[in-house]
C-alpha cells in the first residue's frame, strides 16, 4: 500500500469516526493555496477542522506529533480562507486531529488554536 492510499484510508476511518459521533461532514480534502484540510465538519453549532494522521505503529512517536506549528499555521489560514469563503464569520470552530493507528482511532479535540494567526 503506497502512502496516498494509506492516507486515504485514514481519512475514511476518521470520517467514519466522526460520523458515529453525529457529526456532519461537510468538506473532505480542502484545498487552497494556503494548505489543505483533510476534514470539515460540522458538529452541534461547531464547525470542526481535522488534520488526520495515520501511521501503522508508534516507531517514531504519535502521529499527532506530525502536526506542527508549521502545519497548524497552514491549516488555520486555510480554515481562514475557508470560513470567509462560506460567509461564516461568528461560527464557533475547533481545531482537532484525528489519530488513526492499527485497531485504534484517538480524537484530540482542541489540538491546537487560533491565537497564534488570528
Amino acid at each position: 500500500m503506497n502512502r496516498r492510499s494509506i492516507g486515504a484510508q485514514g481519512e475514511a476511518d476518521a470520517k467514519a469516526f466522526l460520523l458515529q459521533k453525529g457529526a456532519k461532514i461537510l468538506e473532505a480534502n480542502y484545498r487552497r493555496p494556503t494548505g489543505e484540510i483533510d476534514i470539515i465538519a460540522r458538529q452541534g453549532k461547531t464547525l470542526l477542522f481535522v488534520e488526520v494522521k495515520r501511521r501503522s505503529s508508534l516507531r517514531y512517536g504519535r502521529p499527532a506529533e506530525a502536526v506542527d506549528r508549521q502545519k497548524q499555521a497552514h491549516i488555520l489560514r486555510t480554515a481562514q480562507l475557508y470560513l470567509q469563503e462560506n460567509r461564516l464569520a461568528d461560527v464557533p470552530v475547533r481545531f482537532d486531529v484525528i489519530e488513526v493507528l492499527p485497531g485504534q482511532i484517538r480524537h484530540i479535540e482542541n489540538a491546537f488554536d487560533a491565537s497564534a494567526i488570528w
